[in-house]
């Protein structure tokens, strides 16, 4: 069994059933991981098992901060020993930091170093460009949606808003190295 397949039977176990919308987004976050593969060289296939894995920590079985990279990465560091590489990816994705800061988890999230920013930006990109239902998406409408789900109070509008330009320019970073392998530029 490769890595991928073992990384989407997890999240598959652990989301399918139990949040099937949150399923389909990892579905179509992972269908992204793998058109970077000409860009990403041999990083691709860690960049795919980031996508299956980085939202597991919605599992309602693995909640424990409430916030679900922490719990996410937590979760496979600890129980099922995956690679530190994919952990960091998993913790940092999408502005993580932001959210960490709002919630009073920053220095819980420091047990986790920053991945390197072309791993980060390619899984910034991914779940950027992968809507709700796993379809593809801009990233401005996807900004869109998180914050049409939560009011401005909630933490999770908070983080997005303050986020949003760190999370527009590590998309458009992506999309200009796409364009350079491909001549377009898709999601921005």
């Amino acid at each position: 069994m490769s890595r991928t397949t073992w990384a989407r039977g997890v999240a598959e176990g652990l989301l399918a059933e139990a949040l099937p919308r949150r399923w389909a987004h990892v579905q179509g976050v992972a269908r992204c991981a793998r058109t970077l593969n000409s860009m990403l060289g041999e990083d691709a296939e860690l960049i795919e098992i980031a996508a299956w894995l980085h939202d597991v920590g919605y599992s309602p079985s693995l909640v424990r901060t409430g916030f679900h990279p922490l719990d996410g990465a937590r979760y496979l560091r600890d129980e099922v020993g995956v690679d530190e590489v994919v952990c960091q990816l998993v913790a940092h994705h999408t502005a993580a930091a932001v959210e960490a800061e709002e919630r009073g988890l920053a220095p819980e999230l420091e047990e986790f170093a920053r991945p390197a920013p072309r791993l980060l930006n390619a899984l910034i990109y991914c779940d950027l460009t992968a809507g709700v239902d796993g379809s593809t998406v801009d990233v401005d409408e996807r900004l869109a949606e998180i914050l049409t789900r939560y009011p401005p109070e909630h933490v999770v509008h908070r983080s997005i808003t303050r986020s949003a330009p760190i999370l527009r320019d590590a998309a458009r970073t992506v999309s200009r190295s796409l364009a350079g392998w491909s001549g377009e530029v898709r999601g921005v």
